[in-house]
């Protein structure tokens, strides 16, 4: 199935679950239409630097999208696999492209400035509320203790 949102109503980014068991959701609105696709949070993480740094280029948004929290729960449409991010400079927008991770469902996903920077701003918020993060490894510390890699072993786990 292919998804086409040239010009969505509504972008939302939300989680679902326990901090250390979240699940990460992009729902898309247009008219009618919803598409909810399930994410991983480096997925995530990575987009929203990546606008970050294009919003950055191409100047200061206008006034921000204030309400990006998630719509009831359905159910997900496709997980998400690659993503491909470029920009139109003649419109001034981002286009965000979302593969199925089993290849057979596309989400094209056209956001003005303003979406992209709101959207950009609730990811980061997002990924701030979750566990914190090693001081060596990067990788997420958890309240049970974190046998960091870089210790090798030599180190009791880092709490």
């Amino acid at each position: 199935m292919n998804y086409v949102f040239a010009n969505p109503l509504k972008v939302m980014v939300g989680v679902r679950g326990e901090v250390g068991n979240r699940l990460f959701l992009l729902q898309v609105r247009e008219g009618r239409r919803l598409v909810i696709v399930k994410c991983e949070k480096i997925q995530l993480g990575a987009l929203a630097e990546w606008i970050s740094q294009v919003i950055s280029d191409l100047g200061r948004p206008e006034h921000l999208p204030e309400d990006l929290a998630l719509e009831p729960e359905y159910e997900v449409d496709f997980v998400a696999g690659d993503i491909a991010v470029s920009l139109d400079d003649a419109a001034k927008a981002i286009e965000v492209t979302m593969q199925s991770a089993e290849g057979d469902s596309t989400l094209n996903l056209r956001l003005t400035r303003e979406w992209a920077a709101g959207l950009a701003i609730a990811i980061t918020r997002l990924i701030a509320a979750g566990r914190p993060l090693c001081p060596l490894c990067g990788g997420p510390l958890d309240a049970k203790g974190h046998d960091c890699p870089r210790t090798n072993g030599h180190r009791p786990p880092i709490r």
